[in-house]
C-alpha cells in the first residue's frame, strides 16, 4: 500500500505572469532567496505573484525629484491592488539646474547611462516580470526608457511632473528666468537685492522645471512613444491627483504584466516619428535628439539626425511655452494636455495615429479625448500655428560634417555671420561674458565640451542665459560641441559633430575667423580656404584627457558621437569589444 501523497510548501505551482521570477522565488532549491526575502517583510503569499521593480531616481538635491517617496508609495499600493508584489529600489540623478556652469554638470549626460545601467543591473540581478520607473529631471526618463528598450520586459515610465511657477512683481517665473537674471546682474541691469528676491520667489516646491524645457519635453516624448500612461506625466507635481495617478500607473504595470505586453511592440519606428513631431510643434528642447537617438539605438530601431531636419520642417509650431512662447508646463496641462497637442497634430495629418500606447489605446485615440479649456492660447490650431516649422532643425558644413542641432523658436534670425570669439572650456566663456567682452555680431564657439572632450556634454545654459541677460541675446550667435538646456533661447549651435576632442573642424577655428550660420542652406561654415584647413589640421594634435580614471574616463573611452545619441554601448564598444577577440 502506497503512502498518501502530501501537498508540500514548495508543490503550489506558479503564477503564470511570473514568467521571470519564478526562477527566483520557486522550488525547494530556491529556499535561500525566499529566506533572505522573508528575512524583509516578504510572504509566501508575496512571492506567489508577479514581482514588478519599482525603480526611484528620488534624490535630495533638488526639487524635479523630490516628491518621489510619496509616489512609489502609491505606485506600490496600485501594485499590490491588482495582484502583484513591489520591490523597491533606486538609482541616481545628477541636477542640471543646481550643477550648472560647474565641473559637477559634466555628470549629467553621464547619468542618463548610469541611470539605464542600473536599472539594468537590479531588473536582471533580481528576476523582475515587470518594471515601473518614477522620473523627473532631465537624463532620468530617457534613461529609464533606454533600459526599458534593453530589457523588455512588461512597464512603464511615470514622471513625478513639473514644479508649479514662481512669482515675481506680478508675472510667473521659472529657474530661467533666475540663470538670466545673472546676466543682468553683470550688465549692471539690475542689484543684488533684485536678483535676490528672484532667486527667492523662482521655484515653489517640488517638480521639474516648469518651461517646456528637458524634464518636460521628455515627458511628452516619453507619452507619444506610448511609454507613458496618457494623460498622468502631465499633472503637476504637487497636483492632488499625481497619488491617484501613480496609483494607475501600478496597476496598469500588472496588466501590462499578465498580458505580457511588451515595450519593443510599443516603440516603433512610427512611434519615434510620432514623438519628434511633438518636440517639433511644441519647440522642445534640442536635448531630445539625443535622447530620442539614444532610445532608438537601445530598441534596435534605425533612427539618423536627418529625420529631425525632415519631420520639423514640416512640423508646425503650436505650442506657445517657455522658453520660445510664453506659457508653462501647468498651463498646458490645464489648456487640455498632450492630448491636445495630439489632437491638433492629428487634425493636420501630421501622426500615425494606429500606434499603441503602455494604457491599451492608440495614439489617436488618445488625440480624439482631449478636452480643451475654453478661452486657452497655449495650443494654436494647426492651420494657425505660432511658426510654419519646427523648433529645430539640422546643419552641416565644414563645421559639422556629421551635423549640428539649431533651436529656431524662440528668436527669428535665420542667418549669421560673424567673427570667432574661441573659448576652450564653458568656464572661459562664461568669464569673458561677465567680464562684457562680447559685443554684438561675434559668434562665441565652445568646444571641448562634447562627449569625449567634456567629457559628459555639458549644457551651456549659464553661458546662454548670461548672453541674454546682458541684452546679447539678438545680435550674438554661439556654436558649441556641446549642449544646450531645453530653457536656452537665442541664435545657438550645439552638438556639433566631430566634436574638437576627436579633431572636428571646431577644434580648427581661431581668433577672429568668420564663421557663418544659415539656415535657410541648412550649412554652418568655417570661411577659411580648403588648404588653409588642412595646415591647421596638420598641425593639431588632441588634448590630453581631462580624467585618468573612474567614471568620466570610462565614459570618454566608450561614448558615440553626439550625432549617434552619445550612448556607450554604441560603435565605440563595439570596436572594443572587436578589437578584444569578443564575438
Amino acid at each position: 500500500m502506497s503512502e498518501p501523497t502530501m501537498k508540500g510548501p514548495y508543490d503550489r505551482p506558479s503564477d503564470p505572469a511570473k514568467r521571470r521570477s519564478a526562477a527566483m522565488t520557486d522550488g525547494p532549491d530556491r529556499a535561500p532567496a525566499r529566506a533572505m526575502l522573508k528575512a524583509i517583510g516578504f510572504g509566501d503569499e508575496d512571492l506567489a505573484k508577479p514581482i514588478i521593480g519599482v525603480a526611484t531616481t528620488w534624490i535630495e538635491t533638488m526639487p524635479c525629484n523630490f516628491n518621489q517617496r510619496d509616489l512609489a508609495d502609491a505606485v506600490k499600493r496600485g501594485i499590490r491592488r491588482a495582484g502583484g508584489t513591489p520591490m523597491e529600489f533606486g538609482t541616481v540623478s545628477v541636477s542640471d539646474g543646481v550643477a550648472m556652469g560647474t565641473e559637477g554638470m559634466k555628470g549629467s549626460l553621464i547619468s542618463r547611462e548610469v541611470i539605464a545601467d542600473s536599472i539594468e543591473l537590479v531588473s536582471i540581478g533580481h528576476s523582475f516580470d515587470g518594471l515601473v520607473c518614477l522620473t523627473g529631471c532631465d537624463k532620468t526618463s530617457p534613461g529609464a526608457a533606454m533600459a526599458l528598450g534593453r530589457l523588455d520586459i512588461p512597464g512603464l515610465v511615470l514622471y513625478n511632473g513639473t514644479i508649479l511657477p514662481g512669482s515675481y512683481k506680478g508675472r510667473d517665473v521659472t529657474v530661467q528666468s533666475v540663470f538670466e537674471a545673472v546676466g543682468a546682474y553683470r550688465a549692471g541691469k539690475i542689484s543684488a537685492q533684485e536678483l535676490w528676491e528672484l532667486e527667492s520667489a523662482a521655484c515653489p516646491g517640488a517638480g521639474a522645471c516648469g518651461g517646456q524645457f528637458t524634464a518636460n519635453t521628455m515627458s511628452m516624448a516619453l507619452e507619444v512613444l506610448g511609454l507613458s500612461p496618457a494623460g498622468l506625466n502631465g499633472i503637476p507635481a504637487v497636483d492632488e491627483s499625481k497619488v491617484a495617478a501613480a496609483e494607475r500607473a501600478g496597476e496598469m504595470a500588472v496588466r501590462l504584466v499578465r498580458e505580457d505586453v511588451r515595450p519593443r511592440s510599443i516603440v516603433t519606428p512610427r512611434a519615434l516619428e510620432n514623438a519628434i513631431r511633438a518636440v517639433g510643434a511644441t519647440a522642445g528642447s534640442t536635448n531630445a535628439v539625443l535622447h530620442l537617438l539614444a532610445i532608438a539605438r537601445e530598441f534596435g530601431l534605425p533612427l539618423e539626425i536627418e529625420a529631425f531636419e525632415r519631420l520639423g520642417e514640416a512640423t508646425p509650431v503650436i505650442g506657445n511655452l517657455v522658453p520660445g512662447g510664453r506659457y508653462v508646463a501647468l498651463d498646458l496641462h490645464r489648456a487640455g494636455g498632450i492630448a491636445l497637442v495630439l489632437r491638433e497634430l492629428a487634425a493636420g495629418g501630421l501622426l500615425h495615429v494606429e500606434e499603441r500606447t503602455v494604457d491599451g489605446r492608440t495614439i489617436g485615440e488618445i488625440a480624439a479625448s482631449a478636452v480643451e479649456q475654453p478661452g486657452q492660447e497655449v495650443v494654436f490650431p494647426i492651420d494657425t500655428p505660432l511658426k510654419k516649422t519646427g523648433g529645430l532643425t539640422v546643419l552641416r558644413g565644414n563645421l559639422a560634417p556629421d551635423g549640428a542641432i539649431v533651436k529656431l523658436a524662440g528668436h527669428d534670425r535665420r542667418h549669421h555671420r560673424g567673427a570667432a570669439r574661441v573659448f576652450d572650456s564653458e568656464e572661459a566663456a562664461f568669464a569673458a561674458i561677465s567680464a562684457n567682452k562680447i559685443v554684438a555680431g561675434d559668434v562665441v564657439v565652445i568646444r571641448y565640451e562634447g562627449p569625449v572632450g567634456g567629457p559628459g556634454m555639458r549644457e551651456m545654459l549659464a553661458v546662454t542665459a548670461a548672453l541674454v541677460g546682458q541684452g546679447l541675446g539678438d545680435s550674438v550667435a554661439l556654436i558649441t560641441d556641446g549642449r544646450f538646456s531645453g530653457a536656452t533661447h537665442g541664435f545657438m549651435v550645439a552638438h556639433i559633430a566631430p566634436e574638437a576632442a576627436l579633431g572636428g573642424t571646431i577644434a580648427l577655428v581661431r581668433e577672429g575667423d568668420e564663421i557663418e550660420i544659415d539656415v535657410d542652406a541648412h550649412e554652418l561654415r568655417l570661411l577659411l580656404p580648403e588648404a588653409e584647413l588642412a595646415t591647421r589640421r596638420a598641425a593639431w594634435m588632441p588634448p590630453a584627457p581631462r580624467y585618468s580614471g573612474g567614471v568620466f574616463a570610462k565614459y570618454a573611452a566608450l561614448v558615440s558621437s553626439a550625432s549617434d545619441g552619445a550612448i556607450t554601448t554604441g560603435s565605440r564598444l563595439a570596436d572594443a569589444l572587436g578589437r578584444r577577440g569578443a564575438p
